[in-house]
């Protein structure tokens, strides 16, 4: 099974970039606010769980939103893996999920982090604001705030991965195929023994 992390600040093109990947790999998207809205929706035990705390403003425990992924695995047992989008945010989410995996002897083969620079986010946020209308991507204090915050939060991550030896770094700052096709390459090293047609970067 082909397990990716997905990492990328906001504005390097993360979303893009996911979807991309999950067609080409025939991969299941695996993002928690999908899942939570998935779950609330349809009224499951965790869904209900999940309801209950966020109507109160509490966060949803790590052991609720891996008791989503658990049932997201079981559910798709003949996926040919899933891109993990907005988790991990911590190491102690890291952990669980690798205990998670582990157990279904699925571990994450690569975790791949989109890297642009503070400006560049910045400049690309401000532009889709203008076309957006979201309030929050067109102030440049906040969208500043934001990238610090990411780059805050996901750094012991990094470091995380970079110990197991998992982490792949990925220039964000060119084009959008270009970049594909590095994400690609770094996904082909990994899933070449799996009968995939590797890409040609």
């Amino acid at each position: 099974m082909l397990n990716i992390v997905l990492f990328g600040p906001p504005g390097s093109g993360k979303g893009t970039q996911a979807e991309k990947i999950i067609d080409k790999y025939k991969l299941v998207h695996l993002s928690t606010g999908d899942m939570l809205r998935a779950e609330i929706a349809a009224a499951t035990t965790l869904g209900l769980e999940a309801k209950t705390l966020m109507d109160k403003g509490e966060l949803v425990p790590d052991a609720v939103v891996i008791g989503m992924i658990e049932n997201k695995l079981a559910g798709n047992k003949t996926a040919g893996g899933f891109v993990f989008d907005g988790f991990p945010r911590t190491v102690k989410q890291a952990e669980a999920l690798d205990a998670l995996l582990e157990k279904h002897k699925a571990p994450i083969k690569v975790v791949l982090s989109i890297k642009v620079g503070e400006e560049e986010l910045t400049r690309r946020i401000l532009a889709r604001g203008a076309t957006s209308g979201r309030a929050d991507d067109q102030n440049e204090t906040i969208v500043k705030n934001r990238v610090v915050e990411y780059r805050t939060k996901t750094e012991p991550l990094a470091n995380y991965y970079t110990a197991q030896g998992k982490l792949k770094d990925i220039t964000g700052e060119k084009p959008v195929d270009e970049v594909f096709a590095s994400l690609c390459h770094e996904i082909d090293k990994v899933n070449s023994n799996k009968g995939l047609t590797p890409s040609v970067p």
